[in-house]
């Protein structure tokens, strides 16, 4: 078997019991931190209208913790994706609002620049050998200062009505409400769609699990794959009834999910998600197994800029106008979501699942601290504590696997 052949659930399996830990933990630790901040909050955190504050205020960086994730996992790291968000956020504004341009042709040829924004980095880093930090480092100046070339000291706005309904508008009630007794009213298509993300969740997981059973891996017993499944399906559950309740589901909830969803797939299911994850892994290896490591770094660096112009357009759209100042340590934000949520620090681990999961982690504690009064600074603090205990978990427990070999 050659390294391209390897699944990432083979090299889990492989590394031992201590990565199982670390990737269920997250999700323990997520559960959690929601059950203390609903809590202190006296339950303002999981009403329906400050859950879809929550996904709508924070989905730009969950849509750069994809992209920075796949890169985590082949060893590199970008911190140039903020000031990518603010200038593919600017160009937007000058293409449809300086210039009338239609916003769906606008919004392409601002994804295109995102996407050779990332091939001008991704250039640098794989075919000329500059370590991706200081690569990005430099295109972090660059496109800032090329961000307040454009716009100045000013913003640009207000932008389409078309555009604005994606950052901030929510789906249409298309078959209408049912009861759901104390809980009030729900939209039935939501429902139908939640029951759909359930059965589509357990299909696959349970695909995955006679999968590895076959290659005789080790899986988990019957009942706890049960409760997993059933853990997961009220969670998403109590989550679409909730924004169902409110304004129904956020469009850029239904576009981040389709990312998700997509993403997964190619991280675990092809040929070119196995190949990240063997660069990240061994790299010689990778190399010796005739993997194209140039190619791949090159496109997941361009991947990268396109998911940072969805990012800035989403984000500029939120706010109605592009600012000088916008992105700013959003680079941060999605590189411990990744962290937080299971990648680790010499490549080869993670889960798209596990950075979008992180990113909720940063999301919750920022609006649950914000709904207890605490200041910035103190919110800052627990942010930075957060992060450090995760990749302090995550070196830990590589110690422990090594120790017991």
């Amino acid at each position: 078997m050659t390294m391209t052949e390897v699944r990432p659930e083979t090299k889990q399996k492989v590394a031992g019991l201590s990565l199982n830990l670390r990737a269920g933990g997250i999700y323990v630790a997520f559960a959690l931190i929601v059950a203390l901040f609903s809590v202190l909050t006296d339950g303002a955190l999981l009403t329906p209208q400050n859950i879809s504050n929550i996904i709508v205020q924070n989905s730009y960086v969950l849509i750069l913790a994809i992209g920075m994730i796949l890169i985590i996992i082949a060893g590199h790291i970008d911190l140039s994706v903020g000031s990518v968000v603010a200038v593919t956020g600017a160009l937007s504004a000058v293409l449809m609002v300086n210039m009338g341009m239609p916003w769906p042709l606008a919004l392409l040829l601002t994804i295109v620049a995102g996407g050779l924004i990332g091939a001008w980095q991704g250039y640098w880093i794989a075919y000329f050998g500059i370590p991706a930090f200081i690569v990005t480092l430099a295109g972090m100046l660059l496109f800032r200062a090329l961000t307040l070339t454009v716009l100045g000291n000013q913003g640009i706005g207000p932008f389409p009505d078309a555009v604005r309904t994606l950052a901030n508008g929510f789906t249409d009630g298309y078959l209408g409400n049912i009861g759901l007794g104390p809980l009030g009213g729900a939209d039935l298509f939501s429902l139908l769609v939640a029951l759909m993300a359930v059965a589509g969740m357990v299909a696959s997981q349970w695909r995955t699990r006679s999968a590895r059973s076959g290659y005789g891996q080790a899986v988990d017993a019957l009942p706890l794959f049960a409760l997993k499944m059933a853990a997961g399906a009220a969670l998403i559950l109590f989550l679409v009834v909730q924004l169902a309740r409110f304004k129904n589901l956020p469009w850029v909830l239904v576009l981040l999910a389709l990312l998700v969803l997509g993403y997964s797939v190619m991280a675990n299911r092809t040929v070119f998600g196995r190949r990240i994850y063997a660069i990240g892994g061994n790299l010689q290896a990778a190399v010796l197994s005739g993997v194209k490591v140039k190619q791949v770094v090159f496109w997941i660096f361009v991947n990268m800029g396109v998911l940072s112009a969805i990012a800035g357009i989403i984000f500029a759209g939120r706010l109605n106008q592009a600012g000088p100042t916008a992105g700013n340590s959003f680079e941060l934000d999605a590189i411990a979501a990744a962290f937080i949520g299971g990648a680790a620090v010499q490549g080869g681990v993670g889960k798209v699942a596990g950075a979008i999961t992180g990113g909720l982690i940063m999301a919750v504690i920022n609006n649950g601290m914000s709904l207890i009064g605490s200041p910035s600074e103190r919110v800052m603090l627990v942010k930075g504590a957060v992060l450090l205990a995760a990749v302090a978990f995550d070196v830990w427990t590589k110690r422990r696997a090594g120790a017991s070999r």
